[in-house]
């Protein structure tokens, strides 16, 4: 068996297992309970049958090869589903923004917003940096629907196959951008926003300011640099030590 971790042996122990990961038996009904429980009302999810139609429609005369998918944000440490093989990949034409307000009870409220990054286009930028994860075809069905009941749980992204680059050839990755038609997406939230759900939201899922640092961990193994994010993550600590 090949070691998925053979380009990057640094990342071995910084992916959390995707047999014990959480989002590997993540169910959007079981959620919704929990937020009931805590008093908070529904997130807007997709219906079942809506997600397996995204699904189909993006796999069409793809299942009978391996499948990269592209992670720019959580995914990038713990992806939930398994895979052959990981790759550093440039994903260009696009950028990483915080631009994901979470008040859905993910890692923000409504009295206390979240943030979380965002896949979004940006023609004329440098392009966004990341992790490439191989799906084997003959797992595609389990692990895709892993995948996207998670990403596709509601309103927030729309799939694209786009060309990426890796130090070992270029690839064609499956994307989950930014949707602007989406009520989480906010693509004018301003730095001080960004610093202030930084800072404080929380939810079931943790807290904001623990997701963008597990992702600066990330890119200081494989030598990412962001400077908006880095800002970000400098701001929001020290907004939180003033609280």
């Amino acid at each position: 068996m090949t070691d998925p971790y053979r380009h990057h042996p640094g990342l071995r122990g910084k992916i959390e297992d995707p047999l014990t990961s959480f989002f590997r038996t993540f169910d959007p009904a079981a959620i919704e309970a929990e937020l009931a429980a805590r008093g908070l009302d529904p997130m807007p999810a997709y219906p079942d049958d809506v997600r397996e139609a995204f699904r189909n429609a993006a796999l069409e005369d793809r299942r009978d090869s391996d499948l990269w998918v592209f992670a720019y944000g959580s995914l990038m440490w713990n992806p939930a589903f398994l895979f052959e093989e990981v790759r550093r990949a440039h994903l260009p034409g696009f950028a990483r923004r915080f631009i994901l307000k979470d008040v859905s009870g993910g890692r923000g409220t409504p009295d206390h917003p979240g943030v979380m990054a965002a896949l979004d286009r940006d023609p004329d930028g440098p392009g966004c940096d990341g992790l490439a994860f191989r799906i084997a075809a003959e797992r595609l069905e389990e692990e895709t629907d892993i995948l996207w009941r998670r990403e596709r749980i509601s309103p927030c992204y729309h799939e694209e196959f786009l060309p990426a680059g890796t130090d070992h050839g270029e690839i064609t990755v499956l994307a989950f951008a930014a949707d602007h038609d989406a009520d989480m997406i906010h693509p004018d939230l301003s730095h001080a926003d960004q610093v202030a759900y930084a800072a404080t939201g929380e939810g079931i899922l943790g807290t904001s300011l623990e997701y963008i640092e597990n992702l600066a961990e990330h890119f200081e193994i494989l030598k990412i640099e962001d400077a908006d994010m880095a800002r970000l993550l400098s701001d929001a600590r020290d907004l939180r030590a003033r609280s």
